[in-house]
């Protein structure tokens, strides 16, 4: 695991871009899995800019998203679909037949789920996930408790979640109760991770996540175990982690 700190969400967002773009540049026909909410959009805006001012190329990417809520219409503008056209798809080169989001609408979600890691595995795996987390550490919409063994799935929000996402609804009681996920076994066949971290709010998940004890209880820890994985942090999400790690831009073990 490396840990990247930056003093800002800004500085967070940069250091995310260029590792997206160093993938592209890498591998252009690669696939990436994207993440929603709020932490990622400054990430999103520069690759917006690195397209439009040096040519990132994203005509041959493959994208498959985490999640989406249930019951949601993609044209909903509270979507993850929505979302992810107003931040990221509708503003760079993207083939939209190979752009990806659970359909949180489908009739049979369990059957969906299948289809969704079917995708996922024809299209040769994702090369490079990218991660928000959750103030109770969870990753995508895998809850505490959750099963680390699990595929794409249905899952209940827990409270905490539904009152963090209610700033994005005009009324908590709006916010979806259920929603469609990637597992945290399709997380960990990535073959890199990239988890972003922003504000005070996130510290003590962010403890959690990379220094504490591996445990459904705080579905993050289990990326400890995973082969590559890279945390960007901002100064204020860092808050809980040891002071020694903080002494370089960079610490990995």
């Amino acid at each position: 695991m490396r840990i990247i700190f930056t003093e800002d969400y800004d500085g967070m967002s940069r250091e995310a871009a260029k590792i997206v773009a160093g993938q592209l540049y890498l591998k252009p026909a690669s696939v990436l899995g994207l993440a929603t909410g709020s932490t990622p959009v400054g990430l999103y805006d520069m690759l917006v800019k690195v397209h439009e001012t040096i040519g990132l190329d994203f005509s041959s990417v493959t994208t498959f998203n985490l999640d989406e809520y249930v019951g949601m219409n993609p044209e909903n503008p509270e979507s993850y679909h929505y979302f992810m056209q107003e931040h990221l798809f509708s503003r760079v080169n993207l083939d939209p037949s190979r752009c990806f989001v659970p359909d949180g609408m489908a009739e049979d979600l369990s059957a969906e789920g299948r289809h969704y890691d079917e995708r996922i595995r024809r299209a040769g795996g994702i090369d490079l996930q990218v991660l928000g987390i959750g103030q109770n550490a969870h990753i995508g919409f895998n809850e505490p408790d959750i099963q680390f063994e699990a595929m794409t799935h249905k899952v209940r929000l827990d409270d905490e979640t539904i009152r963090a996402n209610a700033r994005f609804f005009e009324r908590e009681e709006d916010v979806p109760r259920y929603a469609i996920s990637l597992g945290i076994r399709n997380i960990m066949l990535a073959r890199r991770v990239v988890l972003l971290a922003n504000g005070a709010k996130k510290a003590e998940a962010v403890r959690k996540a990379v220094c504490g004890s591996v445990t459904p209880e705080a579905p993050a820890s289990i990326l400890q175990l995973h082969r590559d994985v890279t945390v960007i942090v901002d100064r204020a999400a860092a808050a809980c982690l040891p002071e020694a790690w903080k002494q370089n831009h960079v610490y990995t073990f």
